[in-house]
């Protein structure tokens, strides 16, 4: 089945089945971050909305938790193929809302097809069990059941695929749920709204609001009929949910902020590192959690690494998101741009050196230069916080146990990434390593089949893999008597 891009860019929330306003009528402008053009306009929605929507959904899991794994695999099937069929337009509403390339866009996209297959496919493996009994007349059996309503908050930097591996798990299991996508990227968000509804998802299992943060968050964590919270977004937030959470106990699964490592030994593959490194630092202009935050490179090879890691840096084509050949976009909005501004700032200060970019690109908005800053030290901010932007300073390190200390020295935990040849120490630095996430030789690991999410202060829980649909179950001990045996 197939929609056009006006009938998938909507304008209104959806709450039990229906497209609807804000109560106070009020909206919020959306822009495109590469030419700050009107995009749209949505509702501004706050806590009197979001209490409606967990009500239709509290109404629609009494429901659903009853529909058959067969039903709900072949409603994310149906999922899957509307994806699949419509990613174009889909893939053109992200792009203009959020301003990566459309090559990206496509890619998150087809992510998010994948997220709907894979937990179709992981419904029908969620198994109980029996216990061997310590008593003769009783039996023990482990039932897993639907946790109940979902409360779900995603970023702007994926608002496809973030939303995807909510939704997915949350149907799969029998859960109803509530999303509040980001205010930069609502179009892509909304558009779940119209992919259940031509998926034959019921009425209120799934839906999708906009508008403040703050009061909606305040409704789905304190609303008792909550009872799940999954975060993706920063660490800063994610805590504020969590305290939020506790006087209802809820479950909470959060995705929250990086500070990724990516380190580089004398014995690497120079352009195979170069070539993660590009991958894993300029994605998404360098706005994702698991972007390389920070280049270690072992002394010997660090002058060879940089020169060619300069050089493919300034290679990029920056520009638009649907220009022919373009890898990076701009950033998401003026704010971002300042504070890019302020880390290179601060790295200069204390003694960084720029070697490539360092400024606002000519095309103006959002659009920053891919930076590369050699000399870096630890007391530059970007060595503790997140920059989500196309920065890349390198610091140079001489021995491993050195190397492994300073990538831990934060608490952060979510990805980190190296490159060696030598088995032992692929071995000694992966254990080592504080970081849910490790890639070796890898620059990009995400996928749907592997377990995602981070240690410390990086979040809890995990989505995808078979361990992603857990968070969405509650299991129950059910010991049975009276047996006569």
């Amino acid at each position: 089945m197939l929609a056009n891009l006006d009938e998938f860019k909507k304008q209104a929330n959806y709450i039990n089945g229906e497209w609807v306003n804000a109560d106070s009528g009020e909206t919020f402008d959306v822009h495109n971050p590469a030419t700050g053009e009107l995009i749209g306009a949505v509702p501004n929605s706050n806590g009197t909305e979001t209490a409606r929507a967990i009500e239709a959904a509290h109404k629609a899991f009494n429901t659903f938790r009853h529909v058959s794994v067969k039903e709900r695999t072949a409603m994310l099937r149906r999922l899957r193929r509307l994806i699949i069929d419509n990613q174009e337009v889909l893939a053109q509403i992200l792009a203009e809302e959020q301003g990566k390339p459309i090559a990206e866009a496509r890619g998150e996209v087809r992510m998010s097809a994948s997220y709907a297959m894979w937990f179709a496919e992981e419904a029908r493996r969620v198994y109980g069990g029996t216990v061997p009994s310590p008593w003769a007349d009783r039996r023990i059996m482990v039932t897993k059941e639907p946790v109940g309503v979902v409360g779900a908050i995603t970023p702007w930097n994926f608002p496809s695929s973030m939303l995807a591996r909510k939704i997915a798990p949350a149907i799969a299991t029998g859960c109803t749920i509530v999303c509040k996508p980001a205010e930069a990227t609502p179009f892509s968000g909304l558009a779940w709204g119209l992919l259940c509804e031509m998926a034959g998802v019921p009425k209120g299992v799934v839906n999708i609001l906009t508008g403040d943060p703050v009061e909606i968050g305040k409704e789905l964590t304190a609303n008792p009929l909550v009872r799940k919270i999954t975060f993706t977004g920063s660490t800063r937030v994610g805590k504020i949910l969590m305290t939020q959470s506790v006087p209802t106990v809820k479950k909470i699964s959060m995705e929250m902020g990086g500070n990724a490592p990516f380190i580089v030994f004398d014995d690497a593959d120079v352009d195979r590192a170069v070539e993660g490194a590009m991958a894993s630092k300029y994605r998404n202009s360098g706005q994702t959690c698991v972007c390389t935050n920070r280049l270690y490179v072992q002394s010997g090879i660090h002058d060879k690494f940089v020169k060619k890691f300069v050089e493919a840096s300034e290679a990029m084509k920056i520009g638009q998101s649907n220009e022919e050949g373009v890898v990076q976009g701009p950033l998401i909005n003026e704010a971002a741009v300042t504070k890019t501004e302020d880390f290179v700032e601060d790295a200069v200060s204390k003694g960084g050196k720029i070697i490539t970019g360092g400024k606002r690109h000519q095309l103006g908005h959002g659009f920053f230069e891919p930076t590369v800053i050699t000399d870096a030290t630890l007391d530059m901010k970007f060595s503790k916080e997140e920059t989500f932007a196309p920065i890349a300073p390198v610091y140079k390190f001489e021995t491993e146990e050195e190397v492994v200390q300073m990538a831990n020295d934060t608490e952060f935990g979510l990805a980190c990434y190296f490159y060696t040849q030598d088995l032992g120490r692929t071995f000694r630095v992966m254990e080592g390593l504080e970081y849910g996430l490790v890639g070796v030789n890898e620059g990009v690991i995400t996928a749907v089949e592997a377990p995602f999410g981070g240690f410390k202060e990086s979040g809890v829980g995990k989505e995808g893999g078979h361990q992603g649909i857990q968070d969405y179950l509650e299991e129950k001990y059910v010991c049975i008597g009276g047996l006569g045996l």
